[in-house]
């Protein structure tokens, strides 16, 4: 079998040969149709009637990548794929003339413009008598070995594209995510809400306790920030007289990798002026079974392991407090020092930072021994105050906020404040968070001058609401790795080891490689007569 490199000296080859023809790399191309809209065009003009010598044949132009190629003489079939789906090709020397020798120059991966009339073969298959055709974009690598999927997962990442050429499972997953974005827009829409969008580049990265990214503004000499939330910049919206405004917007966390964090993501948020904790969780509740009946249409959505999510009886809600004490017998009401909770820790094999704060080993707690219990939807509600600076105190005990976070399948997927609009507790809160930086914590609530003179200003009343797109396109796709929903996942660092094009033309001793470059099972399935 030719190496790499021999195959793509011989494309390359191909290439010349194309371009002493005409170019292969046409700026135009001419579609009358796509794959689908060509078979479903066929199918509604009905089974011609074959004693019928006047009806008129349906003739389109299709366009799509080769992703099977068989030759058999005076005959040739190919398949060929565009965004709609794949149509097979019949060509015929007695039709074609000259140009079907042409087909030598055809590997697995180019693009063709196709014309020609439908029929159905005796196996039933809709397919297009070709009667004219070109190249309109040469390929000079080849692709997957195995067209049914690429088995390398890294590969799978780094190369993306050729997951969306081998793999339907990855298309039909881009697909869905983009008509979960469109139904939540859709949503808000339906709720009078405002789209808007906020600086990705800030002075100051506040609205979560997290690590920015940071750099350098040349022209303005000022160091700046990625953003690492939305919210901020959407509350002074609130303060301006704009009642009820969302962003989905790209956010960055200098964080660690896992099947659930990626260190730059989409963010949902959402904040409604008159608004509060209790209306956003009916909400978010509405939101994810709308999108959820508009992407994949049930409410029942089962996991890659079989779990089945119930997005209609499910919803169960519980608190900070009673969540923690069932599973770790801790009770923060009653003030457990430090050290109490370090030994819970400890004795469960949960790790404890240095110098972490009370609330963070509390949380930290949680979220490994308490968090990944919820595999049904569960609101977990009324947080302690020290984890939740942006959040109002509950009217009844100032230790508590009224926030809650949703979980599905043991992580977060929302989360949501009854807002604090109190510019002077607002102040001492970040101030408190400042303490914290000074003692080592850096993931911490950052304030934000610019916020607070704007809150002094007067804010409504508001709920507010995130949510993590990318978690929440995992659970509607049942998929449990955030990198197959990403489609272009952060990835660690490594050498560029594809070979290289080569310098010279000379062809390996092999004739045509189209046949090479997927298994056997693919060429043989279709139809051949």
């Amino acid at each position: 079998m030719p190496t790499e490199a021999e195959l793509i000296t011989l494309r390359s080859e191909k290439r010349d040969q194309l371009l002493r023809k005409a170019d292969p790399y046409p700026s135009r191309v001419e579609r009358t149709h796509t794959t689908a809209e060509a078979i479903a065009a066929f199918q509604a003009a009905g089974e011609p009637d074959p004693d019928e010598t006047t009806s008129d044949p349906i003739t389109v132009t299709v366009v799509g990548r080769v992703i099977r190629q068989r030759v058999m003489g005076k005959a040739a079939f190919l398949d060929i794929r565009d965004g709609s789906g794949k149509l097979q090709l019949h060509y015929r020397r007695d039709v074609l003339g000259d140009t079907f020798d042409d087909l030598k120059l055809i590997d697995l991966g180019d693009f063709l413009e196709t014309s020609g009339m439908l029929f159905r073969t005796r196996t039933g298959e809709v397919t297009l008598t070709v009667v004219s055709w070109r190249v309109i974009s040469k390929s000079l690598r080849p692709l997957p070995e195995k067209w049914h999927g690429l088995s390398d997962v890294e590969l799978r990442y780094r190369q993306r594209y050729l997951d969306l050429i081998a793999n339907e499972r990855s298309r039909e997953i881009a697909v869905t995510r983009t008509k979960i974005l469109r139904a939540i827009r859709e949503f808000y829409y339906q709720h009078d809400f405002l789209e808007v969008e906020t600086p990705v580049l800030q002075t100051e990265a506040g609205g979560a306790a997290a690590r920015p990214f940071e750099t350098h503004h040349n022209a303005l000499n000022r160091d700046l920030a990625l953003r690492i939330s939305l919210e901020l910049h959407l509350k002074r919206l609130l303060v301006g007289g704009l009642e009820r405004v969302f962003e989905i917007g790209r956010v960055f966390r200098n964080e660690g990798i896992s099947t659930h964090h990626n260190p730059e993501f989409t963010l949902l948020e959402s904040y409604e002026s008159y608004a509060d904790y209790e209306d956003v969780a009916l909400m978010v509740r509405d939101l994810i079974q709308y999108v959820a009946r508009e992407t994949i249409g049930t409410l029942q959505i089962v996991q890659s392991d079989g779990t089945v999510v119930d997005l209609e009886n499910g919803w169960e809600r519980t608190t900070y407090r009673e969540a923690l004490l069932k599973e770790t017998g801790i009770d923060y009401v009653e003030h457990p020092q430090r050290e109490d909770i370090i030994a819970v820790s400890k004795a469960h094999g949960v790790p404890v930072p240095d110098g972490a704060s009370w609330a963070s080993v509390l949380d930290n707690l949680m979220s490994n021994l308490v968090e990944p219990t919820f595999v049904q939807p569960t609101f977990i509600f009324d947080y302690p105050t020290a984890l939740s600076p942006l959040a109002k105190r509950k009217d009844d005990d100032a230790e508590i906020v009224e926030r809650f976070e949703l979980f599905v399948l043991g992580y977060e997927v929302a989360n949501a404040y009854s807002e604090l609009n109190d510019p002077i507790d607002q102040r001492e809160r970040m101030q408190e968070q400042a303490k914290k930086v000074a003692s080592g914590d850096e993931e911490v609530e950052i304030a934000d001058e610019d916020f607070l003179l704007a809150l002094e200003h007067g804010m409504p009343p508001a709920g507010g609401l995130g949510v993590g797109i990318d978690r929440l396109v995992q659970l509607i796709t049942g998929e449990p790795s955030i990198r197959e929903v990403l489609l272009f996942p952060a990835m660690r660092g490594q050498l560029n080891e594809t070979t290289p094009l080569p310098s010279d033309r000379t062809p390996p001793n092999s004739t045509n490689d189209a046949d090479k470059t997927v298994s056997p099972s693919v060429l043989n399935e279709g139809d051949e007569d």
